[in-house]
């Protein structure tokens, strides 16, 4: 460790103490929730579908959180940022003295700051991020999004009961893209199939063309593929489309690809392709329409998608833990009922599994279709509640 970055860890664990001491001497009259995500730049829809997700979630409940004031401090990542997350996160824990905190979109955002949250024990919820090992990184991480191993087992399983036995693999190059190639490998060899080429692509892909035609090339049945939302999401769709790999016979296997936010944007050419998660703004429950509502009534504009619905149930598991602590500052006690929460998500029936901290939930095949004249994830089957099969790697 240098001498500066000794520090500067002296220094933050000095400013935390007084800050615990100061909130052990007076109980908080308004809980404070740090919220971390991009609202500038390519990524920026998910600072937005994280706002509306967690102020429709505060709405819906008259505006407090088990009888407590609540305050949302929002921090801009812009981006992956390890290094910006982590100084955002420093002050909102030492200067903003927030309660809590939510959101992060990037695994390597959420790397950097588990040591902050180890030492200030303050309960952090994840509303993205989908790297299995996050979790492991400090006792106050919950997770309430998915992870590639929970979504991908299932859809590598059904692939291979459906008579596809040679698959090319085409993912970003990062902490989520090599857990979905992981996975796949893990669990499609493991049921008999043949990955014929593995394709990482960097983060700043622009041109998918070359990727494409690789797959195209490679004589695989289908690709399965994992890409951040966003720019690159489209770009990869497009060049799939244009390179007439469905005419091909080369299947496209996703997971967080026909995303709410983007699906509109593909038009005819999603019909039909065929993804594994664990929601779909078609779910049909009680508990999705109230959601999909509330989103509506805070913003018309607002888009029911799986970042939205991690930032909702994100805000549920936090009001449990206000409520289990009485709106004081207390880490411990907030994580310890967190652990065995169970409830009615929109997405369906969800748990926190205690060990782990990570959303046990279903995950869905599902294929876009045209309903009414909008594409929609059809839900066509369900694979039933699935854990997070990475943490046992």
């Amino acid at each position: 460790m240098s001498l500066n970055t000794r520090r500067g860890t002296l220094a933050f664990a000095a400013a935390l103490a007084l800050t615990l001491l100061a909130s052990a001497k007076v109980a908080a009259q308004t809980v404070k929730i740090g919220i971390v995500g991009p609202f500038s730049g390519p990524f920026a829809h998910y600072g937005t579908l994280f706002k509306n997700g967690a102020e429709a979630y505060i709405a819906s409940q008259g505006g407090k959180l088990a009888g407590q004031d609540v305050e949302l401090i929002y921090r801009d990542t812009g981006g992956p940022n390890p290094g910006q997350t982590k100084t955002l996160v420093q002050e909102l824990i030492v200067k903003d003295k927030v309660d809590y905190l939510g959101g992060f979109v990037f695994t390597p955002n959420a790397f950097a700051v588990a040591p902050l949250i180890q030492q200030s024990q303050t309960p952090t919820v994840i509303f993205n991020a989908a790297t299995s090992s996050i979790t492991d990184k400090s006792e106050f991480f919950i997770r309430t999004s998915y992870t590639l191993w929970q979504v991908t087992v299932p859809l590598a399983q059904w692939a291979a009961k459906s008579g596809i036995n040679k698959v090319v693999t085409a993912v970003t190059d990062y902490g989520p893209g090599i857990d979905a190639e992981t996975a796949w490998k893990s669990e499609f060899t493991k049921q008999g199939g043949t990955v014929v080429e593995s394709i990482r692509m960097p983060i700043a892909t622009t041109d998918f063309a070359p990727f494409v035609q690789r797959i195209k090339a490679s004589g695989a049945q289908a690709v399965y593929t994992f890409l951040p939302g966003g720019p690159p999401n489209l770009g990869f769709v497009k060049a799939y489309n244009e390179n007439g790999l469905a005419k091909a016979g080369v299947q496209f296997l996703g997971t967080a690809e026909m995303d709410e936010f983007d699906l509109q944007k593909f038009g005819d050419s999603a019909l039909g392709l065929t993804t594994a998660f664990h929601y779909s703004a078609a779910h049909e429950s009680a508990a999705n329409k109230a959601f999909v509502a509330a989103l509506k009534k805070k913003d018309s504009n607002a888009i029911a998608n799986y970042a939205a619905v991690g930032a909702w149930d994100g805000m549920f598991v936090i009001h449990r833990m206000i409520e289990a602590t009485g709106g004081k500052k207390d880490g411990l006690k907030a994580i310890a009922a967190a652990r065995s929460l169970q409830w009615e998500s929109p997405r369906g029936p969800v748990r926190i599994d205690p060990k782990t901290r990570h959303i046990v939930q279903n995950i869905y095949l599902r294929k876009v279709e045209k309903a009414g004249g909008t594409l929609v994830n059809k839900e066509v089957q369900n694979f039933g509640p699935q854990i997070d099969f990475g943490l046992d790697k």
